[in-house]
């Protein structure tokens, strides 16, 4: 049994329910998150924000699923990642679980 985690700002959220679907990973929970980014060590001139912390609305997915899905949805979340123009990605962990109930 594994652990996936899977952040990315919240305009991927369907896109990430797709590739969770393609994986055929049955059941998963998620919620809205403030994603936050410390830039106080960029200059101030090239900080879009013009603050050191920088809030986005992002989603956080988890699912406990079968290793066999893993590879799948890492390989889809690769592609999806490789075709964004944008500097934004899904991030994805994956967390081994040594005893569940």
């Amino acid at each position: 049994m594994k652990l996936l985690l899977i952040t990315a700002v919240k305009e991927f959220e369907n896109q990430i329910k797709q590739l969770l679907k393609k994986a055929t990973v049955q059941s998963f929970s998620y919620q809205e998150v403030k994603g936050l980014k410390n830039s106080s060590g960029e200059a101030i001139e090239s900080n879009w924000f013009g603050s050191e912390i920088n809030e986005t609305d992002s989603v956080l997915f988890y699912a406990f699923t079968a290793k066999e899905k893993v590879e799948n949805l890492f390989e889809l979340v690769a592609d999806f990642n490789k075709e964004q123009e944008s500097l934004s990605h899904i991030h994805i962990a994956v967390l081994t679980i040594e005893k569940s109930n």
